[in-house]
């Protein structure tokens, strides 16, 4: 009877220890599934002109010689998007068509022109947030001309383009200065506000805007000096020649070859650099110093000074990616430390693209690949597979929609774009787009691209660029992935061609943008220089660019 009492006895404890477990499992699957039920943080890292071709989860040339390993965790617990493209390149417009989810003809920001300011009366994912529940931040580069006045809750923005060292900062109280980096303090300031704002019961988004890496590619006082000695691989393209039937693409002025300056670009000066403490300024010639002799002795010339200022320029560029890539891993850190990763989606992306040498060119706002397309890369745990790659088209124009389908709050009808949502999830809709529109208005410009505008499928390209021209391209990406080759009037792409132009026309009529509103901004640009010439700096006599800028700054203020 004792035996059989043991035996009672053991079954029941284990019966126990089973239930035990079997709630405690329970209890872990229904604590995951209300963490998921959760409207994600949002955490949103946007760049400033970083180049797919500079982060290694994308491979490339440069992937072994300057890894982004932080950058590149966020691909490795997520996706990276091989197809992700901008509306319009350059910084302002991809930022307005960020803050709307509409093209630049319908938010009014069509270029980057002096003066150019973005209407903030009109709506913006960050009030929509704001009305979903949402505590909502900006910080860092903005770059639309003025600060936002509604749409957020915290507003730390660096006025205009910013500076990389001792930074000004425009909040709610009006414009102060730090000394320091501008990507540290940028990164120290985010983390702060998150921190100050976690709650359990109400969800944020940040939108952290970085300067770097733009022009003039400053790198800061722990990466100065990190790539001298390495040798950066060229592109193939370095010194193209623009035959295959593109020469649009040689009416331009970004070359390295000959847009680059000297003193500002390649550091190739005696002076010091704007802004610097004494103590910047020494650490900063302790590395360009002996750089500066050591060209003035080489007396260079031709392509070896085309070829000394891309690796010039690249190991500068590159030292600034560092920057932001620390950053990166500092933000994913405290995230972790804080607990907030689980249910925090961190996306990381640029204005656009940018010219790492190809095509012989450093800047973006071509249709081209280099610029048109951009980096972006997703973390969102639990939902997105690690390591996943998407080769969908998707688009900056679908950032605000993806924002507010993450917060559960209702898409408005003028949003132009679609929530990611489903694609990050895995789902991608039958109905997603086939081919992405593209609209630069900038022109005349510094750089002097020409306007155009186009479509892009997973295979096939056209461009129209007017304004002082009417020149068509078409590019097969399948077997000239380079764009070497304008096939526009081969016979052997005739159908193509005829389709192509139907499906641009299609969407010209979807998106409302048409030949009398290129027309309405063309007029609109030649009236703002009329009464600002300022706008068009390049033509100036440093005189008359001095003048009518203390004029410009006076009638500003």
């Amino acid at each position: 009877m004792k035996h059989i009492k043991n035996i009672f006895y053991v079954v029941a404890v284990f019966l126990m220890a089973t239930s035990c477990k079997n709630n405690k499992e329970e209890n872990q699957q229904e604590n995951q599934q209300q963490a998921t039920k959760k409207r994600p943080n949002i955490v949103f890292i946007i760049s400033d002109d970083h180049a797919y071709q500079a982060i290694s989860a994308y491979g490339g040339r440069l992937a072994e010689v300057a890894p982004t390993p932080n950058i590149d965790r966020i691909a490795d617990d997520g996706m990276l998007f091989n197809h992700a493209l901008v509306t319009n390149s350059i910084c302002g417009p991809s930022r307005a068509t960020i803050m709307t989810g509409k093209y630049s003809h319908k938010n009014g920001f069509v270029d980057n022109t002096i003066g150019s300011k973005f209407d903030f009366t009109q709506q913006t994912f960050g009030e929509l947030l704001q009305e979903a529940g949402y505590k909502t931040g900006v910080l860092g580069k903005l770059h639309l001309g003025q600060t936002p006045t509604k749409g957020f809750d915290y507003i730390d923005i660096l006025p205009g383009q910013g500076s990389y060292y001792n930074p000004f900062f425009v909040n709610k109280e009006g414009q102060y200065q730090l000394e320091g980096y501008a990507t540290d303090i940028i990164t120290e300031k985010a983390i702060s506000w998150i921190d100050s704002v976690k709650s359990d019961d109400q969800p944020f988004m940040l939108f952290l805007g970085h300067k770097s890496p733009h022009r003039p590619w400053q790198p800061g006082p722990e990466e100065l000096g990190m790539y001298e000695g390495v040798e950066i691989p060229e592109p193939q393209t370095l010194f193209d020649d623009y035959s295959g039937n593109r020469k649009v693409a040689s009416l331009n002025y970004m070359s390295i070859a000959d847009a680059m300056k000297m003193e500002q670009d390649i550091k190739i000066t005696d002076k010091p650099q704007a802004g610097f403490n004494e103590a910047q300024q020494k650490m900063w010639d302790s590395i360009y110093g002996p750089i500066n002799e050591e060209f003035k002795r080489a007396n260079l010339k031709g392509d070896e000074l085309t070829r000394y200022k891309y690796q010039r320029y690249m190991r500068d560029y590159l030292a600034s990616v560092a920057g932001v890539d620390k950053g990166v891993g500092n933000v994913l850190d405290y995230l972790k430390e804080a607990g907030l990763d689980e249910n925090t989606i961190v996306i990381y992306t640029s204005d656009q693209g940018f010219y790492l040498g190809e095509h012989g060119w450093f800047d973006k706002r071509w249709m081209y690949k280099e610029s048109l397309r951009t980096p972006l890369l997703v973390k969102w745990p639990g939902v997105i597979k690690a390591g996943t790659e998407n080769n969908d088209l998707v688009s900056n124009l679908d950032f605000a929609e993806t924002f507010l389908d993450l917060a559960e709050a209702n898409i408005p009808d003028d949003m132009q774009g679609r929530s990611l949502v489903p694609v990050l999830e895995g789902n991608t809709p039958e109905d997603w787009r086939e081919a992405h529109y593209y609209h630069y208005y900038e022109h005349p410009s510094e750089h002097d691209v020409r306007r155009h505008y186009g479509i892009t499928t997973d295979k096939y390209k056209l461009i129209h660029f007017y304004y002082d021209m009417d020149v068509w391209e078409l590019y097969d990406l399948e077997k000239d992935p380079g764009e070497m080759n304008n096939v526009y009037g081969d016979s052997e792409y005739a159908e193509v061609q005829k389709e192509l132009h139907k499906k641009l026309e299609e969407l010209r009529v979807k998106y409302e943008d048409n030949d009398s509103l290129n027309q309405q901004f063309i007029e609109e640009y030649k009236e703002k220089v009329k009464k600002n010439p300022i706008i068009e700096y390049w033509k100036l006599t440093p005189e008359e660019m001095h003048r009518l800028y203390e004029e410009y700054l006076k009638n500003r203020d």
